[in-house]
């Protein structure tokens, strides 16, 4: 089993953790890495939820003010939603 079990995110950097620890950055950031399935069903899980509240008719400022991201995040997981084959988005107005 490699990378983090901890569920929280962490709160400083790779280099800080490093000279915390007396290690290479490289080791800490393997110490404290999310496994890579986890973060992917958890970025497939943020694109669903906001292609969900787009074809509920939201805009994207609506969408941002609800996930509590920025509208341009909102861009990026519909566009990698389309990219992925997860939905069919329509093209509406922002």
């Amino acid at each position: 089993m490699t990378g983090a079990q901890a569920k929280k995110r962490r709160a400083i950097t790779a280099r800080e953790l490093a000279a915390r620890l007396g290690s290479s950055e490289r080791t800490a950031r393997r110490l404290v890495a999310e496994p890579r399935q986890e973060f992917l069903n958890r970025a497939k899980a943020r694109r669903a939820r906001a292609v969900e509240l787009r074809d509920q008719g939201m805009k994207y400022r609506e969408i941002a003010e609800e996930m509590g991201i920025s509208t341009g995040t909102v861009g990026r997981l519909l566009h990698d939603a389309k990219r992925h084959d997860e939905a069919h988005v329509e093209s509406r107005a922002s």
